[in-house]
Formats: structure tokens, sequence, C-alpha cells
């Protein structure tokens, strides 16, 4: 009986590991959504919202993951146009779409005209495109760097620690860069992409405005 129950384990074991490879193999990114106890808790209101994305999700967006335990991203920290420190707490009362991403990126270069472009479709009161760079070189080569893409629209935040990376890779949500984080009004998290995506495309469009659109101002 022992031996016949571990060898079912054995096997479920090696299904796993067999689903998640083909899934690598395909192209879809797997993560775990983590999320963290307290900030899931103080986000429960926020998985309703989540959830009625799902049927958005498709097209130039396939990889984009609804979050299935939203948590509180708010706390964030990184520093300013200014180089003055802040957290993603100042952007309370926007949908914000968060972006971290790097010079040396190659597929951060290809995604972040599309970025620019979606901020200046829809950047405003209600919504916000906002780009952290988190090359540890100094600033002006982040600054070159949305010179050279054309990236008018978009305002330069940074992190040289690499920390706010570091605390998504933490939360089982990065795999590489660039990593796309979509938070409600709260700074709660609704849904995540790894890799690069063309956000102003029509698939793009739709996902922002239906948050933003269903997103009632924090109380």
């Amino acid at each position: 009986m022992a031996k016949h129950l571990l060898a079912r384990v054995r096997t479920g074991r090696t299904l796993v590991a067999a689903s998640v490879i083909a899934a690598l193999a395909a192209g879809v990114y797997v993560t775990l959504d983590k999320g963290n106890d307290a900030g899931t808790a103080a986000c429960r209101a926020a998985r309703s919202p989540a959830a009625a994305l799902a049927p958005l999700v498709g097209g130039e967006l396939a990889a984009f993951q609804i979050a299935s335990r939203p948590d509180d991203l708010s706390a964030l920290a990184f520093d300013g146009p200014s180089d003055e420190a802040m957290t993603l707490a100042a952007f309370r009362g926007k949908v914000t779409l968060v972006n971290l991403w790097a010079t040396w990126c190659a597929p951060c270069r290809r995604e972040m005209p599309a970025l620019d472009r979606l901020q200046a479709a829809l950047g405003g009161d209600d919504f916000a495109v906002v780009p952290i760079s988190v090359d540890i070189a100094e600033r002006e080569r982040s600054a070159d760097f949305l010179r050279g893409v054309g990236a008018d629209d978009l305002p330069l935040y940074t992190d040289r620690s690499t920390r706010i990376f570091e605390e998504v890779k933490k939360r089982g949500l990065a795999l590489g860069l660039p990593v796309t984080l979509l938070l409600d009004r709260n700074g709660c998290r609704l849904g995540h992409i790894n890799g690069p995506a063309e956000w102003d495309s029509d698939d793009g469009k739709r996902l922002i405005e239906a948050a933003i659109n269903q997103e009632s101002a924090p109380g």
C-alpha cells in the first residue's frame, strides 16, 4: 500500500513538472500568484473587479494574468522625476499601469513606444502609465533611452537599487524584464504580464478602459 501511494505521488510530481515545461515551451508565462497576507486582505474587494476583466484577456494581451489574490502594491518605493523618494501610493485615485524596464532590455525598447502612445491616449485624472527603470546606471542613461525611443509622454521614474523588481519577483510575479502590473485606484493589483505587449492596441485599450470604468473613486 505504501509503495503504491509513493508511486502515485511520484507520478503526480512528474505530471506537474511536465505541464510546467510544456507551458514554458509553448511561450506561456507561469508564475505563482502569492500576494502577501496583509496586502491580500486589504485588497479583498478588488477580487470581483479583477475577475470582471478576464473576458477581455486575449489577442495582444493573451499572456496577461488576472490576479486571483489581489495584493496591495502601493508601498513599493522608487525615485521620482526629480530624483525624489516616492511610492506607488502617490498615484492613489488613478488606475495605474506599472512597467519595470531597463535600458539593456531589448523587449523593453520594442514595448516602450506602445506604452507612450497609451499614456498619450488615456493618461489623465483616471489613469497613468508608470514606467520605472531598474537600470543601475546613472539616471541620464535611462533618460536618453526614453528620448531615443521617442517616449515624449512618459515621465522618468527610476530605482537603481532594483529593490522594486526584487520585491515583485519575491511575490512570484516577475520572471525578468519587462514586467507590467495593472493596479486599481487603491494600489491593488488587478493583474500582471511578463514580457512585452502592444499596450496601445485595441486589446490593450479595452482592458485599460474597462479597469478605469469599473473602478469607483476610493472612499
